[in-house]
């Protein structure tokens, strides 16, 4: 990524450059960094695939307002899932990059999972830093691993709820 001074271009280059890999990785999903990991705001692409499983988690600061997560989609659409303690899909909200809902704006606290709908799905992060990978997430346990036939069953399931043949999700609020 060529870098213009104090510019950091965030161009259709980038997202083909980053769809590649992640299209490579065995997670098929990957994230493309503007910040450092001890910067107080991470901001970042995070680009999925179909068939990468994110497991169902929540991000718990102590900090009032601190654990939110912002997400809008560049390029494709991605399916957001939220959960409650139980693991049951609560509320889910499709993301389109040129459809009526592009972004969310997520409250911390509340368990969440990303399925992507399209290959080469874009979505820029923002989120309260610093990155503290040992306690960045609280996954809900009784979900499946990264990487097991069980992950990728569960993928599946979630990503069904998208379909059209699904029943209409739950209001946005």
């Amino acid at each position: 990524m060529a870098v213009h001074g104090p510019l950091t271009p965030i161009s259709e280059e980038l997202f083909a450059a980053v769809a590649q890999q992640a299209r490579q990785s065995p997670r098929l999903r990957k994230n493309h960094n503007f910040h450092a990991e001890s910067d107080l705001v991470q901001r970042f692409l995070n680009v999925l695939q179909p068939g990468t499983y994110v497991r169902p988690h929540r991000h718990v600061r102590t900090d009032p307002g601190s654990g939110f997560e912002c997400f809008l989609v560049l390029q494709g659409s991605i399916g957001v899932l939220l959960l409650n303690d139980q693991g049951t899909v609560v509320q889910h909200e499709r993301l389109e990059s040129g459809g009526a809902i592009r972004g969310i704006q997520l409250q911390g606290g509340h368990f969440h999972t990303l399925v992507a709908l399209e290959s080469d799905s874009v979505m820029f992060e923002l989120k309260q830093g610093p990155y503290e990978p040992l306690s960045d997430k609280d996954f809900l346990q009784h979900f499946p691993s990264e990487g097991s036939a069980a992950a990728t069953e569960q993928e599946r399931r979630w990503r069904a709820l998208f379909s059209s043949a699904a029943a209409a999700p739950p209001p946005h609020r």
